[in-house]
């Protein structure tokens, strides 16, 4: 996941409830934050286009669908790995850019990595996705066969009744098993912050979880009704920041559900400049989930390279 060879990956640390039980979040200062991301005026041009190919580097193109076929996710990989148009590839000057990684379900695995080859990360996403409601037993051993199976990545779902109930050592002991199970393995913690209610328990869940070990945080599953917001995504990112301040460890930062477009993807890009600098818009500290994305970026492109908009039925689906 990481191409720097001095890149340290975050290692559990001891829980620390007194730290967990005084995190308080200003709701208020939150949204007026969101609020003027929102409102500002956007790069533009040529300075548009760049953000939009790191966007585009930073994918985990997804395909979670209860009707997903080896063809499905055959054409989902073949996108990842040229995930622009011949023409715009060479009207930008690109010449080797792919998504961060692709996302699937664990029977899909295979497929994935006949396509791949080594070439790009496989996420797939585990323990009992999205509700997370099995036997820890049977959710580590569905790691452990997306593992052997060729994943590179695992996004987990977290146990969200322990968070509701302030549970923490238990939602600890939950994500440190699954760090153990990951092996070499990267793993990405799913809050599904749509259904914790408070942005206290989304700061007190996130530090949580890179105390146990996550090498990422996510926001949710897109199984959710509400997925990743901009508020929510704040509160994630400064958790990650003072994180990094008192332990010297990065962790990643991953939107999902809901990013279907180019001008939310610049959102995300935004929150992370201002608020964790350029280091962390590199595909091993920032991805975001999404499957209808990478079509309305292609357009925004296309709009950049010839002055015109086409139908989006123009461009090829994931």
């Amino acid at each position: 996941m990481s191409p720097n060879l001095d890149f340290k990956r975050n290692t559990a640390i001891d829980l620390d409830l007194g730290w967990i039980n005084h995190l308080k979040v200003n709701r208020n200062a939150a949204d007026r934050r969101a609020a003027s991301l929102a409102n500002r005026r956007t790069v533009k041009k040529e300075y548009q286009a760049a953000w939009l190919i790191r966007a585009i580097e930073c994918i985990d193109l997804t395909t979670l669908s209860g009707d997903d076929t080896p063809g499905r996710v055959e054409r989902l990989c073949r996108k990842a790995i040229r995930p622009l148009r011949a023409d715009l590839v060479q009207a930008l000057g690109l010449d080797s850019l792919t998504t961060g990684a692709v996302c699937v379900y664990h029977e899909m695995i295979q497929p994935a990595a006949q396509v791949l080859q080594g070439r790009l990360p496989i996420a797939a996403v585990s323990t009992a996705f999205p509700a997370g409601l099995s036997s820890l037993e049977t959710k580590i051993r569905e790691i452990e066969l997306s593992v052997a199976a060729g994943a590179t990545e695992i996004d987990i779902v977290i146990t969200r009744q322990h968070v509701l109930t302030g549970n923490w050592r238990a939602l600890y002991d939950e994500m440190v098993a699954y760090r153990q199970a990951c092996g070499e393995a990267h793993v990405k913690a799913i809050l599904a912050t749509g259904d914790l209610v408070t942005l206290e328990n989304v700061a007190k869940a996130s530090w949580v979880c890179m105390m146990a070990g996550a090498d990422f945080i996510k926001t949710s599953t897109g199984k959710e009704g509400v997925n990743a917001t901009i508020p929510v995504s704040l509160v994630m990112v400064r958790a990650i920041r003072e994180y990094y301040e008192r332990t010297g460890y990065k962790v990643g930062y991953k939107p999902a559900g809901g990013v279907s477009s180019a001008k939310t993807a610049l959102q995300y890009l935004t929150v992370m400049k201002e608020e964790l600098g350029n280091e962390w818009l590199q595909p091993h500290l920032f991805r975001i989930g999404a499957s209808s994305l990478l079509t309305d970026i292609e357009r925004q492109l296309e709009h950049y390279v010839t002055g015109s908009y086409s139908a989006a039925h123009r461009h090829a689906q994931p």
